[in-house]
């Protein structure tokens, strides 16, 4: 069923660019009490195909020093992977300390395209249903900071969305069989969410839905809840001073025709314009 659209008007983009740019600011600094400190946040995005989980990841990310903060998109489980335990490729990808760890799309898999799609067994499915909450309760138990985020989007919007990636050379890539499936699907994947909730939404561990059919929104809500729900305070900068560049010597730059360079075909463009 359709989602009612948000009787709030939409974000203007200068007032969305502002907001942005202050909590990528504030993600600056949580990561730096994240390295500081030694944390481990691990933070899981999922929800329906097209609903903006890549977007915000792209703007968690973009100032983030990328020695202590990456992203896992795993592919489908290798021959060798589907024998492991389940959550195993998993967890070898889990943050050390002072890291953070976005996960797009997790061991959430099997709750959601596997079962729907029936590439896993009922009895793995009831098993997963079982042990997740356990697992987590281990791993916060151990000092990880668990985030989990669930992005909502309405069936037309989802529709626009394919349409629009339908016809977008750098975006066509994101559309997949799966994908295209999960159209007719759409009652199934409701079903299996709710499931997944019922066993897994609990008090230590919930589950926070972003409404997503505003892309805008969706980013803000989700960056400014992540900062809130990180312990984080603001640590000084270390004094940091630029030394005077030294008088040149004797140095002489080899020819520039030495080498080989790039071509230059912006300054052609410019020339063109």
């Amino acid at each position: 069923m359709s989602k009612k659209n948000s009787s709030s008007s939409r974000i203007p983009k200068r007032r969305y660019k502002e907001e942005l740019e202050r909590l990528q600011v504030e993600l600056v600094e949580m990561q730096q009490w994240v390295a500081r400190s030694g944390a481990r946040v691990l933070v899981i995005f999922e929800g329906r195909d097209a609903a903006g989980k890549g977007g915000v990841i792209k703007r968690i990310m973009e100032h983030l020093n990328p020695r202590h903060a990456r992203t896992v998109a795993l592919t489908k489980p290798s021959k060798r992977e589907r024998g492991q335990w389940y959550y195993q490729r998993y967890f070898e990808r889990l943050p050390t300390k002072g890291e953070i760890v976005l996960f797009d799309r997790s061991w959430y898999n099997r709750a959601g395209v596997e079962r729907v799609m029936g590439y896993c067994s009922d009895a793995q499915y009831q098993t997963f249903l079982r042990q997740t909450p356990t697992i987590e309760h281990l791993l916060m138990e151990d000092g990880i900071i668990l985030l989990k985020y669930w992005f909502s989007v309405s069936d037309e919007e989802q529709q626009a969305r394919f349409e629009r990636r339908l016809n977008d050379p750098v975006r066509r890539w994101k559309l997949s069989p799966t994908d295209l499936e999960s159209i007719t699907r759409w009652e199934d994947y409701s079903r299996a969410k709710d499931a997944m909730f019922a066993a897994t939404d609990t008090r230590e561990s919930p589950w926070w839905t972003v409404e997503s059919d505003d892309k805008r929104s969706a980013r803000l809500n989700t960056i400014s809840h992540l900062l809130s729900s990180i312990p984080y305070r603001h640590l000084e900068w270390e004094d940091v001073s630029i030394p005077d560049r030294p008088a040149a010597d004797d140095y002489e730059r080899p020819p520039v025709e030495q080498f080989s360079s790039v071509p230059d075909v912006a300054a052609e463009l410019a020339h063109n314009k």
